[in-house]
């Protein structure tokens, strides 16, 4: 007679190991990577077709110009703009197609410039086949003027937010925010730059002449199939740390050049990419000097040799050649790769300088605080949440009362399922950084931010005032992440 087996604990303990061995597993992926600034699972990201990769000529497109959009107001304190979110056609490699989304174009969009003091009319048509939202991030407008994912904008039809910029001048952008679209939005092409002027930027004898001195950079990564589309995968690697793609382009062109002369130069950077952070710097290890951040300008340039942006970021940087030779070439690297060529190729009048001051920063007291409050950014993939907590329309996360002054601590603790950085962005506010693990923050970082970069095993402490009623988000800015759910919402109201 043969011997009956209970096959529950082998079963039990078949299951048990698998188990083990895939956490294992994932643990020593994860430690595989450099998760700190920029390089976060780059082996595990989309790959560019080879095919394609042969057509690639570096250093035979010139950088484009992003073109300022026309105020079509004739009121010297009113500016009218139309923005016309479309489908597109892009080449980005010779002779190969790829269809794109374009704001008033066919790759992303026009500047939009604006004085401190102006009101301001946009009118915003969807010429897209699906709903979109256009979020103005940085801009301290009123909830329902955001542009977040309560504010839909349906195929066909327009959306008119109307409010006055009350400001200091900075390098603002915008871009999708349509709820559980907004990466894959963003991926085909749909963001833009929003420059604020006022009296003390108009004063600075700093280069301010655009696309000639004072010169836009959109940072962003894609992946080209052979067929030379864009394709936004939706795979567990992609959802995992968000869609980061194996070609760096710089406002829609892959490794461009630009002409310059021997003079000082401005860049505005922004990280316009879903998901990747990236260390820039000059490829001759030259010092660069920063000057303003996301919200606006710092009160001193700050010497660097590096700059770590993450996506939502930006920075104003100026780049001195003159001391360069004509017929010199040097780049700028993102992430230790060429993504943008310099030519020196002549001489020029200079009479710019770089300030030892440029504005006052009047950093809130700890004691204007009238509430602490803590938010635990956890998770990777569709295992996002904040608090606990994923994405919910219908449900209101935080309360504020107008004109408060807070004191938020975003923590970010390093465990098996969550060991990257998250860029924290907050929407209709200006904040400062207290403090990050306790220590005062880098010098560039003592201005005006929307979006931090929290790093894993770090507590940041931001300080924000209030002034604008609606409701408003605040998330991870790596697109994927925020799409799966990694947001929350907040209410300020006047009682």
């Amino acid at each position: 007679m043969k011997k009956k087996y209970n096959k529950w604990p082998i079963t039990v303990v078949s299951i048990s190991i698998i188990s083990i061995s895939s956490i294992i597993f994932f643990s020593l992926k994860m430690n595989n990577f450099s998760l700190g600034h920029g390089s976060m699972m780059d082996s595990m990201k989309s790959l560019t077709s080879n095919s394609l990769k042969e057509k690639m000529v570096e250093n035979k497109t010139r950088l484009p110009i992003p073109p300022l959009l026309e105020n079509k107001s004739l009121n010297p304190n009113t500016s009218d703009f139309t923005l016309n979110a479309e489908k597109g056609i892009t080449s980005f490699f010779p002779g190969v197609k790829t269809e794109t989304y374009g704001y008033n174009g066919n790759f992303l969009g026009p500047v939009i410039r604006v004085k401190k003091g102006e009101k301001v009319n946009i009118h915003v048509n969807n010429r897209l086949n699906e709903a979109t939202t256009v979020h103005w991030h940085g801009l301290e407008v009123d909830g329902e003027m955001d542009g977040g994912p309560h504010s839909p904008i349906m195929p066909g039809s327009q959306w008119n937010p109307s409010f006055t910029v009350n400001q200091p001048a900075a390098t603002l952008w915008y871009h999708p925010h349509q709820q559980g679209k907004t990466g894959e939005q963003v991926y085909k092409g749909l963001a833009g730059l929003f420059y604020i002027d006022d009296n003390n930027s108009e004063k600075l004898n700093i280069p301010k002449d655009y696309g000639v001195n004072d010169i836009p950079l959109v940072i962003q990564d894609r992946a080209f199939n052979s067929n030379g589309n864009m394709p936004y995968s939706t795979n567990i690697t992609s959802m995992m740390d968000g869609a980061i793609g194996d070609m760096i382009i710089v406002n829609g062109a892959i490794k461009p050049y630009l002409d310059v002369k021997k003079i000082k130069m401005r860049f505005r950077i922004v990280n316009g990419a879903n998901a990747k952070i990236y260390p820039i710097k000059l490829s001759n290890g030259e010092p660069f000097y920063q000057i303003a951040s996301d919200g606006g300008f710092l009160e001193a340039p700050v010497k660097l040799d590096q700059l770590i942006l993450g996506p939502g970021e930006r920075a104003e940087v100026l780049i001195d050649f003159s001391k360069h030779e004509k017929g010199d070439e040097l780049s700028l690297l993102g992430d230790g790769v060429n993504i943008l060529n310099f030519n020196v190729k002549e001489d020029g009048i200079d009479t710019t300088e770089i300030p030892t001051h440029l504005t006052d920063v009047n950093m809130l007291p700890e004691t204007a605080a009238s509430k602490i409050r803590r938010f635990q950014l956890e998770g990777m993939g569709n295992m996002v949440s904040i608090n606990g907590k994923k994405m919910n329309m219908d449900r209101i996360d935080e309360k504020i009362k107008l004109g408060d002054t807070e004191i938020w601590e975003i923590t970010n603790p390093k465990n098996m399922m969550n060991n990257m950085s998250h860029p924290f962005h907050i929407h209709g506010v200006q904040f400062e950084i207290l403090s990050r693990n306790g220590k005062e923050p880098p010098a560039n970082e003592r201005g005006f931010k929307d979006t931090v970069v929290v790093n894993p095993n770090e507590k940041v402490r931001i300080i924000i005032k209030f002034t604008h009623k609606g409701i408003f988000m605040y998330h991870c800015h790596i697109l994927e992440h925020e799409d799966q759910g990694m947001m929350g919402q907040f209410q300020v109201t006047d009682n």
